[in-house]
């Protein structure tokens, strides 16, 4: 039986033209397909400026050098999200402070950041869990009260809108994934949305070790002077990985389309369930579906199990990041993180599903 994964990518021939257009066009790094796929994205989300980087984990750290994170510094994250939220506050010398989710969305709660503002509060990471944006009217006005910086993690939610905004308008700053399994593929990349031109300022240079200029923009000005102002990283997204991006941009509304229609599909199928309930969704969004994540009612490791066995991958998203060794296990910090992580499996959704994959999942949760 063929492996269903919870994830995947899907390149077609357009997608491998783009690709080869930018290996003949001589430009591989710092070129004019970097450009255009910034320039994309920004008119995708109507956001007034966009920074590629090497990958999402990268843009998060560009977001907190933009906000100048350092030492003393802390930077409040939920608990329910992949590591890479709460490393990129380490990385800049601060430190993050976990602030519960809500139990029916996963999502960052309010409440409980409100709780965690101290005198050393910088900014607020909300994570975009699964594909769904957080309640960024709450959110905004405790960042504004308290005079802090809002960062969406939004890795999982290109194409979902808030109130009728799209998410990468959301926050002062928002970072995308663009790893195989998100919404749209660079292979591996990242990228962060902004209306700050300062904030964009600042990402440009910490791609790019922190110098000034890049080869592209000296060899426009005749020149071959740089300074390095800044401590930066060789974060760049190269020309190959754009071109494919902006291929896969221009699919993106169609993929979005067929994501809802399995969600939908799924909704339908487990709501005469008890064992099975899938996450709420507020009516003020639109979803993105990068997951399409349920809570059962027993103990989920045999679950997973059981449809391994039938060749459906489903999976877990995620370990609370609490939980970490590095991060010390410190259990009982956010006890609804905590309880819901024995419960949640992530189910196949992609946009290559069928009909009957659809069915192969539904069928085989059925007789659980």
């Amino acid at each position: 039986m063929t492996p269903l994964p919870y994830g995947r990518q899907s390149i077609d021939d357009d997608d491998i033209e783009a690709v080869v257009r930018a290996l003949r066009s001589g430009w591989l790094t710092t070129g004019p397909a970097v450009d255009e796929f910034e320039q994309a994205i920004a008119a995708f989300t109507g956001a007034s400026y966009a920074v590629a980087f090497a990958n999402g984990t990268a843009a998060l750290h560009a977001a907190m050098f933009a906000l100048h994170i350092g030492p003393g510094d802390e930077v409040i994250v939920p608990p329910m999200t992949f590591a890479a939220t709460a490393n990129c506050v380490v990385y800049q010398g601060g430190t993050p402070v976990f602030a519960d989710v809500l139990p029916d969305t996963l999502l960052l709660d309010p409440a409980r950041v409100l709780e965690k503002i101290t005198s050393r509060t910088r900014a607020i990471i909300a994570v975009d869990y699964a594909g769904q944006p957080c309640d960024y009217n709450a959110l905004r006005s405790l960042a504004h009260a308290h005079g802090l910086a809002l960062v969406a993690d939004a890795c999982h939610s290109l194409g979902a809108s808030y109130q009728r905004r799209n998410v990468g308008t959301l926050a002062d700053l928002s970072a995308f994934s663009f790893h195989p399994v998100k919404p749209i593929t660079t292979c591996e990349g990242g990228l962060v949305t902004t209306a700050n031109p300062e904030y964009a300022r600042r990402l440009r240079l910490f791609r790019n070790h922190g110098i000034s200029s890049d080869h592209r923009q000296r060899a426009a000005a005749g020149t071959w002077f740089y300074e390095m102002t800044d401590l930066g990283y060789n974060y760049r997204l190269s020309d190959v990985q754009c071109a494919l991006g902006a291929s896969q941009l221009r699919k993106l509304p169609r993929w979005l389309t067929r994501r809802r229609e399995i969600a939908r599909q799924y909704n339908e199928a487990f709501a005469a369930t008890d064992h099975i309930r899938p996450l709420s969704v507020r009516p003020e969004v639109r979803h993105a579906y990068h997951l399409y994540v349920v809570r059962v009612a027993s103990n989920r490791d045999p679950i997973i199990t059981a449809l391994r066995d039938q060749g459906i991958m489903a999976n877990v998203h995620y370990i609370p990041v609490h939980l970490h060794p590095y991060y010390q296990r410190q259990v009982g910090l956010c006890p609804v993180a905590e309880e819901a992580y024995h419960h949640i499996v992530s189910l196949p959704i992609f946009p290559a599903m069928t009909e009957a994959d659809v069915s192969r999942v539904t069928t085989a949760i059925s007789c659980l």
